[in-house]
């Protein structure tokens, strides 16, 4: 049964987005289910997969699973935000289908939202695994370094732009528990895209409210050849770019963070030159040329822009070999 009064646990809402994925999702479910966190539902979003997978969430015989299928493929943020939008919980967590939680996830991570109204999220560290659910711990020290995990006390971050969309210590897309009156959902740019998780701690910081860290792993995040994490694909890195550009530039709108402008206005470049360069391995040099004008103009890494600009005006073959034998370097980005 599922209690809503604060005389028990406050309902969560678990959001599992799914896309064929059927052995992937039996574990996320999995994982959910066995939380010891009892008082949860759990929401799986089918995007229109090519084989419908409500056997395997109706194998769970689990009351607290709620399932639902869309008539046609949305997208991946409109397919999570339409989850998250069914939500009946006082606190969401995603939880991607091919990526799994520690039993005490929410146990651990709940508690301080239940003691502190003035926090947006709670959040937590996470191990990094394989296609084959084998963790990798060289892989996951790593992650803990670059998104600055690894040094983080526990404790209250109020406020937390620099944990949140300058290191991207919060992991919202598997690692976070938020607090859902704090989002408007409805109002979530579908723009976002690959970057919905960078977005909406954009919108958890912009809240004023604080965020809590809890200093264990408490969630395994899988990297696999479908992930869109995956850089060796030219149209992952295309949309990923765009993404990036869209969230840059709403957040250099945002006087708000005028402070993180500077910030901004560099990982927008960034995101631009790597936008060019992908453009460029896709065979689209007009395309990328516009980017690559972009940077020349701002003055930041000019002579490899130069270089990369120059390439659009020549033979497909030539740009293909300049490429192929690393001349040009290929700015990539998570």
């Amino acid at each position: 049964m599922l209690h809503t009064t604060e005389t028990y646990q406050p309902l969560v809402s678990v959001i599992i987005p799914t896309y064929n994925r059927p052995e992937y999702l039996k574990q996320a479910i999995a994982s959910a289910v066995q939380q010891t966190y009892q008082n949860i539902e759990i929401i799986v979003c089918d995007n229109c997969s090519s084989v419908n997978p409500q056997p395997i969430v109706d194998a769970f015989d689990d009351s607290r699973i709620r399932f639902w299928r869309n008539s046609q493929n949305l997208g991946m943020v409109a397919n999570i935000i339409n989850g998250f939008k069914m939500a009946r919980g006082k606190y969401v967590a995603s939880l991607h289908d091919d990526d799994i939680w520690e039993k005490n996830f929410l146990e651990k991570l709940v508690p301080p939202l239940e003691a502190d109204s003035n926090l947006a999220l709670a959040f937590c560290d996470h191990y990094m695994m394989n296609a084959d659910s084998e963790i990798d711990y060289a892989h996951t020290e790593y992650c803990s370094q670059v998104f600055k995990r690894d040094n983080l006390k526990e404790g209250v971050y109020q406020p937390f732009y620099e944990q949140g969309i300058v290191d991207m210590s919060v992991a919202s897309v598997v690692a976070a528990v938020i607090r859902k009156d704090v989002v408007d959902w409805d109002a979530f740019p579908v723009e976002a895209g690959g970057c919905y998780d960078l977005y909406l701690n954009y919108l958890c910081c912009r809240s004023g409210l604080g965020a809590y860290y809890y200093p264990e792993r408490l969630a395994r995040f899988r990297t696999h050849a479908q992930s869109d994490t995956r850089t060796d694909d030219a149209q992952v890195r295309i949309r990923k770019a765009n993404n990036q550009i869209f969230c840059y530039e709403q957040f250099i709108k945002d006087a708000r963070l005028h402070e993180l402008h500077p910030y901004f206005h560099r990982r927008l470049l960034e995101a631009r030159y790597s936008l060019g360069m992908s453009l460029l391995q896709a065979k689209q040099p007009i395309a990328a040329r516009s980017h690559f004008w972009h940077v020349i103009k701002n003055k930041k890494r000019s002579l490899r822009s130069i270089g990369a600009m120059l390439l659009t005006f020549m033979p497909q073959s030539f740009t293909n070999r300049a490429l192929d034998t690393n001349k040009i370097e290929l700015f990539v980005y998570k």
